[in-house]
């Protein structure tokens, strides 16, 4: 079984530059994006053999997630039930036979970290929501995490220490939701590998020098490593400021 997910950064702009190519070609079980940045009828992608569940934001243009697959789920739902972070779009949770599958774009902390204290209430919330899944059947949990979570992932981590997605309190976040029974499968296949990066800013060229971060996971309960087969970035994919990633189970 294969799984994909792709912050597409838009994707109305994101099909423009050859999203549907990848779509095809890669043949994904499931494919999870973030960051849609649109609304109900604002795009009509037609994907025969596949099933269509969004989540839009509140705020036009701005966040949003969609899981495209090919088995039907026995359920959906969106975001965690909770008011205060079900209006940006950022969850869908597929229930399968076997796990459940959670899709999320996870809040950045914004420039001057205006927004850290929210995504630390956010990553609470969201890891105690994860548990309460993983107490039922086993969870594969994928898309952009906003952080980066030790120095192999990303380029410069001296430099950035106190930016949005580099600082202790998230990374801390990670820590902690891997410390309860998940797994970073990236890691679980390749501990060592450097230079293996998922986002780069548009500004200096970032990504021709390969000045990047790890910021896009998947993330599965440790009971089902058994299952996993491989996890691979697609750094070779344009079309956003973020490559696909993709995890192969049994």
């Amino acid at each position: 079984m294969k799984l994909v997910s792709w912050n597409v950064n838009g994707l109305r702009a994101c099909v423009r530059k050859g999203f549907l190519n990848y779509f095809e070609e890669v043949d994904a079980d499931i494919f999870c994006v973030q960051e849609t940045k649109l609304q109900e009828g604002q795009i009509d992608l037609n994907l025969p053999g596949y099933h269509q569940y969004w989540n839009y934001a509140e705020k036009k243009g701005y966040s949003g997630t969609a899981v495209f697959t090919k088995d039907k789920p026995l359920d959906v739902k969106y975001g965690l039930g909770i008011e205060e972070h079900d209006k940006e779009g950022r969850v869908i949770t597929l229930e399968f036979e076997d796990f459940y599958l959670v899709n999320v774009y996870t809040p950045n902390s914004q420039r001057e970290l205006t927004r850290l204290d929210y995504r630390m209430t956010w990553e609470d919330e969201f890891r105690n929501y994860l548990k309460e899944l993983d107490s039922i059947k086993p969870v594969i949990l994928c898309g952009d995490l906003n952080v980066a979570h030790k120095e192999i992932d990303l380029k410069n981590p001296s430099t950035n220490r106190r930016n949005a997605g580099f600082t202790d309190e998230e990374r801390g976040k990670m820590t902690e939701l891997l410390g309860t029974g998940f797994i970073d499968t990236f890691r679980y296949f390749y501990p060592d590998k450097e230079d293996a990066y998922t986002w780069w800013s548009y500004m200096r060229k970032a990504r021709d020098r390969n000045v990047g971060w790890r910021i896009d996971y998947f993330i599965v309960s440790e009971r089902f490593k058994d299952r996993l087969k491989d996890a691979q970035i697609h750094s070779e994919i344009m079309g956003s400021d973020h490559c696909p990633v993709m995890l192969e189970i049994e």
